[in-house]
């Protein structure tokens, strides 16, 4: 025990005699360290963001949305259709209607959605116009009416021109005036304004509280002329018959659609839990990559190490070869130079999980002021990976100079000087 101390003391003191050198070995195994766990930190960030995009009405949902046939729901072909401009026009009320009766399906709602000028006196902005059926109250439980009420099923059926307003919209165009019974314009039409949304915030890119809520079939006939809808939402009364709820949902859709080839589906069946496990395997495979890339900035940080301590060995020759003569062995050799590598990878290993914390929690507040949250939660297992990889690379790469220095012969040692 007393050889080990002395070999600590002895690490430490050459460490700060050369602290030049150390201050450049620590500098390569802080970066690597820091871009492990931000690497970690920001995939589990994003993650996080996009989970709580999707999951945004809820965790007991199942969702059917329209697709491009003879393509993966989650493929860039069907994407890219999307965005492109590829419509769909086989999903219709009565196939929500049908699907709603299923004995798992508590409340649902059908839904179109696009973007609009709204105006109010002199007051412009456009902003994205949902068409919903009543039910959205029964489905989205964060949809919560601050003062008026929502419209109803006959409000639908009648084509009225009515509308719910999010509080950004009220905020914007009428301040602390009261805006229920006041009319906006949408497309040159006058829509009567019966009730306001309580504030809710934006679920990733999506700013619920700038969203104005019309009857379905009043946008369906009076804003777009269309007859079908983009997506339709199911709230479950038991998620343990989720699956077997999404079968019936899709014989259903398939059936009324006359499909038979289910390469043909012209629709996806979709839940959070199936969406979130899809985001587990892609920011798996995503973090390993990442983690590899690196991973290289701590490898070049230990051939840093290996290169200073085989300059320390050269330098200290003479030393090693004094300490021999007078009784070192070789494992008190060994030990003193393993321990000045373990010890520049312990201080490297501590500064990059301070600059990976310093640096995740510069990027919330940069992202905040953009209007977004994202939580760079650098997890107790990233800081385990981080450190961990860095010990070891600082010990293997520490290992052979030392091994060198510790088999020098005494004799030849000393004639180096």
């Amino acid at each position: 025990m007393q050889d080990f101390l002395i070999s600590i003391k002895l690490a430490i003191k050459s460490l700060h005699l050369n602290w030049g050198r150390t201050l450049l070995s620590l500098i390569g195994i802080i970066i690597g360290v820091a871009s492990v766990i931000l690497v970690l930190s920001f995939g589990n960030g994003v993650k996080g963001f996009l989970v709580d995009q999707v999951s945004a009405f809820g965790s007991d949902i199942m969702e059917i949305e329209v697709k491009v046939p003879k393509t993966n729901k989650a493929s860039s072909q069907n994407v890219g259709g999307m965005v492109g401009g590829t419509q769909i026009t086989t999903f219709k009320l009565k196939d929500a209607q049908k699907i709603g009766k299923l004995p798992n399906v508590s409340a649902w709602y059908a839904s179109v959605m696009g973007q609009q000028v709204v105006s109010y006196a002199s007051k412009n902005k456009q902003t994205y116009i949902m068409g919903v059926t009543s039910g959205i109250s029964k489905v989205d439980k964060k949809m919560e009416i601050a003062s008026g009420t929502i419209f109803t099923e006959e409000d639908n059926n009648g084509l009225k021109q009515v509308a719910i307003i999010g509080s950004g919209i009220k905020d914007d165009f009428f301040g602390n005036q009261s805006p229920i019974g006041k009319k906006i314009k949408i497309k040159g039409q006058t829509y009567r304004v019966i009730g306001v949304l309580k504030k809710r915030g934006a679920s990733g890119f999506f700013n619920f509280d700038d969203i104005i809520y019309l009857p379905l079939k009043t946008v369906q006939k009076k804003l777009t002329g269309v007859n079908y809808i983009k997506f339709a939402v199911f709230k479950l009364k038991d998620m343990s018959r989720l699956d077997i709820t999404m079968l019936n949902a899709t014989d259903i859709m398939r059936e009324r659609h006359d499909i038979t080839n289910p390469n043909d589906d012209d629709f996806s069946v979709n839940s959070i839990v199936e969406v979130t496990n899809i985001l587990n395997k892609v920011f798996f495979t995503i973090n390993l990559l990442l983690l590899a890339l690196a991973s290289i900035s701590l490898i070049v940080g230990g051939v840093g190490i290996m290169n200073v301590m085989y300059i320390a060995v050269v330098e200290r020759t003479f030393e090693i070869g004094l300490k021999k003569a007078v009784g070192a062995k070789n494992k008190d050799i060994l030990m003193q130079f393993l321990l000045e590598a373990i010890f520049l990878t312990a201080l490297g290993g501590i500064g990059g999980l301070a600059v990976g914390l310093i640096v995740s929690r510069i990027g919330e507040v940069l992202i905040s002021n953009f209007g977004y949250t994202l939580k760079f939660t650098v997890t107790w297992w990233a800081a385990l990976i981080g450190v961990g990889f860095s010990a070891i690379v600082g010990i293997t790469f520490g290992y052979w100079p030392a091994r060198k220095a510790s088999q020098l012969s005494p004799m030849e040692a000393l004639r180096k000087e």
